[in-house]
């Protein structure tokens, strides 16, 4: 019961993370179309890292699925989804490297490339077009930076969850 209430507890995390960051003029600061911070995968990393896949890909589908009705439509669905699930396969995949391979930096960074490149292929799907990729590189150099600035946050996060064992007290 607890781990549900968690659960809910990250979705509207990373719901008011992504509407705060909406919020945030990042074109002004780089002027690049579709970058993002990413600031809700902090909730999926937290879920991955704390509660297990399925909790992580619950977060990430709900996240997305919900965002979408709140803030965006279809369209914003498809690539949240895409963009959400690579990222969180290729997160899971990376963790199994965690404390000899990979740190939650690298795990980040891991995601936001991902989260990138699933959005691209999905462009691409919608679009009937490859030549989306083109903007890929651009995408994977901005997910470099933004899974860099998430995974600075996450790591702060989880230093306090280990340090107050709150995550331990609601077993």
């Amino acid at each position: 019961m607890r781990k549900i209430a968690l659960n809910g507890i990250l979705i509207s995390l990373a719901l008011v993370l992504s509407y705060l960051e909406s919020l945030f003029p990042t074109s002004l600061i780089i002027p690049i179309p579709g970058i993002k911070l990413g600031l809700a995968n902090i909730a999926t990393m937290f879920a991955l890292f704390y509660l297990g896949f399925v909790s992580a890909l619950t977060v990430s589908v709900l996240r997305c699925v919900l965002g979408a009705l709140l803030f965006g439509g279809f369209s914003s669905m498809l690539f949240s989804l895409a963009g959400a699930f690579l990222a969180l396969v290729v997160m899971q995949a990376l963790k199994y490297g965690y404390d000899r391979q990979f740190s939650i930096l690298g795990i980040s960074i891991g995601g936001a490339a991902a989260h990138n490149t699933g959005q691209i292929l999905m462009a691409s799907l919608m679009m009937r077009n490859t030549a989306i990729f083109a903007y890929l590189p651009v995408l994977l150099l901005a997910g470099i930076v933004m899974g860099f600035i998430t995974a600075v946050v996450a790591q702060n996060v989880f230093y306090l969850v280990d340090k107050t064992h709150v995550v331990k007290h609601l077993g």
